[in-house]
């Protein structure tokens, strides 16, 4: 299973973004040229007491009208009892109890789910007294924060992750690969599903955004038991004018943040888009294995060329997933749709791969052989062991002299020795260079 999913919901100006940034911490950097960062995150990570979570902003709400906000509360609210193992409602001290928190309180009440109720504004000690009308609420001893000031977090978030469910390690949920099934509107998604499940499992429909829940079905094989995740289409933010588009994007990152291989599928009839890069962007970010297929490969005129130079722009495009297989099907005549859970397979084997110690720093030691490290600042690095810590995705950690004296163009010259020699097809792999002495 994915992490614990943590809801923070709101109405405007409570400080929902101020708490969402300070749970998120550095990893909410923004860095314009990485796939699939945008200005505008509405998931993180984050980690308590050992026990990691995602964190979800279910924002969006604009402070028009009262009817409206609160119209969009509820719905908030819904989004967060589905999705969520942990409902953060977050509310104003300074200004006071308001019938749009009385409304969502009841909602939130009746869920049955975990929900911290979080006083925020509190920055004085004797701001404390503001906090004692919000029992009113029913939903427990409200914790009293100044997210600004990052006070009382320490008690809000003990009380989030005693809200986990501690699941047993009995290796069933192992057995599963959880494949999430993502891309724009109108692609097909639903469609591949269901010719993969042989029956009408999801609504197919040829109206954009049909799909807004994530749906997941479960299969069994002989070449494995998987978990197919049907998603949100996402949209061009320009076309995004519901709140309920926002609401699909959350839970399509929900889907990518839980799921071991994310499927990207395209329309054959339509350029690859910034938008299928932002997508898979995300699952890149979050190093899950990754196929790309491209549907109704059937409604395309063709020669022996026609496949080749699609693969060609697909690869410049997606520069960063040198390492996923694509595959050209048609989800309404079934051509190739065969391969696409051989293909899921070998993109998982890849992911959950592991290299024995020996083995791996002989071909470390052959690799810099065959090519020095550069001299970067009058100093070059030195690697004296490299061990895999795990998978899912493969993890290395290099032991060197002086990680700053790691070049880029090294680093992934690395990585591709590492592809080269192990056959990691299909998913991305993680290196992590770790300075210690000789």
């Amino acid at each position: 299973m994915g992490k614990p999913i943590v809801a923070i919901v709101g109405r405007p100006n409570v400080g929902k973004s101020t708490l969402f940034n300070k749970l998120a911490g550095k990893r909410i950097s923004i860095v314009e040229d990485t796939p699939g960062v945008t200005r505008d995150r509405i998931y993180a990570e984050s980690e308590w007491v050992s026990k990691k979570f995602t964190i979800i902003d279910t924002g969006g709400i604009e402070p028009e009208n009262g009817d409206i906000i609160l119209s969009q509360m509820r719905r908030q609210a819904q989004i967060a009892i589905e999705m969520a193992d942990v409902i953060v409602f977050i509310v104003d001290g300074k200004q006071g109890l308001t019938d749009a928190d009385s409304e969502v309180a009841i909602m939130l009440r009746k869920s049955k789910k975990p929900v911290v109720l979080v006083v925020n504004k509190i920055d004085k000690a004797k701001e404390e007294n503001n906090v004692y009308e919000f029992y009113n609420l029913g939903l427990g001893d409200p914790i009293s924060i100044s997210a600004s000031q990052a006070l009382g977090l320490g008690d809000m978030l003990d009380e989030v992750v005693k809200g986990f469910k501690e699941v047993e390690d009995n290796g069933e949920e192992d057995e599963y690969i959880n494949v999430a099934v993502v891309g724009k509107p109108n692609v097909g998604k639903s469609s591949l599903i269901n010719k993969i499940l042989g029956e009408d499992r999801v609504i197919v429909s040829n109206i954009p955004g049909t799909t807004r829940d994530a749906i997941d079905s479960y299969l069994e094989t002989d070449i494995g038991k998987f978990t197919l995740i049907d998603t949100a289409g996402l949209r061009r933010k320009s076309k995004v004018k519901e709140e309920i588009e926002r609401y699909s994007a959350v839970r399509t990152m929900a889907a990518i943040e839980r799921c071991d291989v994310c499927v990207l599928v395209l329309d054959a009839n339509e350029e690859v888009s910034e938008q299928d890069e932002r997508i898979i962007g995300y699952a890149h970010e979050t190093n899950k294995a990754i196929l790309v297929i491209v549907n109704k490969w059937d409604l395309i005129e063709k020669d022996d060329k026609t496949m080749n130079k699609f693969k060609e722009n697909m690869r410049v495009k997606f520069s960063f997933l040198a390492y996923a297989p694509y595959l050209f099907i048609s989800a309404k005549t079934g051509q190739r749709v065969h391969k696409v859970l051989e293909t899921i397979r070998k993109c998982y084997d890849s992911y959950n791969r592991r290299i024995a110690t020996g083995v791996l720093n002989d071909v470390i030691s052959k690799a810099v052989l065959m090519k020095e490290p550069p001299v970067i600042a009058l100093k070059r690095l030195k690697i004296y062991y490299v061990t895999q810590t795990g998978t899912k995705p493969p993890t290395f950690v290099f032991f060197v002299n002086n990680a700053d004296a790691l070049h880029f163009s090294y680093q992934r010259y690395l990585e591709n020795q590492l592809r080269q020699s192990f056959d990691f097809e299909g998913t991305g792999i993680k290196t992590i260079f770790r300075e210690r002495k000789e």
